[in-house]
């Protein structure tokens, strides 16, 4: 069985308690490994201090964050690690930013409050994929 690697960029800090409430059941069963980083700054150390980058099989990032927004840290990525995927999640889901998120590469868009099931069965198509 494949563990899927997953770093959730947010800089909300309860983000990490409810993913992990929400994938409770499969991260006990190690079907899915999750890293948090509060800012894009954050994601991007991780990734170039670590194989992080080579494990890794999905980004899930916030688009409006202090700093570098998600946005930026899409266009980053994709020059860095092309094959990632990364899906852009927003609490505010205008066209502009979804058109400027598939522009630059995005494999996903995911709206805010997050849809947990969907979610799952994204990640887990995902995965399917990979192999």
């Amino acid at each position: 069985m494949t563990t899927a690697h997953i770093l959730v960029v947010d800089d909300e800090p309860d983000v990490e308690s409810m993913f992990r409430q929400k994938f409770r059941k499969e991260i006990k069963s190690k079907k899915i490994d999750f890293r948090f980083a509060l800012s894009a700054a954050e994601a991007l150390t991780y990734l170039d201090d670590s194989s992080a980058h080579a494990e890794a099989t999905l980004i899930l990032s916030d688009i409006n964050m202090p700093g570098m927004n998600g946005l930026e840290l899409l266009r980053v990525l994709k020059e860095k690690y092309p094959p990632l995927p990364v899906f852009m999640v927003t609490a505010y889901g205008d066209e502009q930013s979804q058109q400027t998120a598939k522009s630059y590469g995005a494999s996903g868009f995911i709206n805010k409050p997050v849809d947990f099931s969907q979610l799952k069965q994204d990640i887990f198509n995902l995965v399917a994929e990979a192999l």
